[in-house]
């Protein structure tokens, strides 16, 4: 099974971006993509979307979906 959090992690690292920097720039807050990363709660399918949208990436590779 595919660790999402893990893969949240790995595209935002990716960017150069602290999860404060991200939280300011997807107007979401630093805790929400905190608990994201750390496997507390996923992200709504629309909050998935809008990080595929900004990292510029489709939401398989956003999860870490291989196929």
């Amino acid at each position: 099974m595919t660790d999402y959090g893990e893969a949240l992690r790995y595209q935002r690292d990716m960017a150069g971006l602290s999860q404060r920097e991200l939280s300011v720039k997807i107007n979401i807050s630093q805790q929400n993509i905190s608990r994201w990363e750390r496997g507390e709660v996923l992200p709504s399918i629309e909050m998935c979307i809008k990080l595929a949208d900004f990292y510029g990436i489709t939401l398989d590779e956003l999860v870490g979906r291989h196929i």
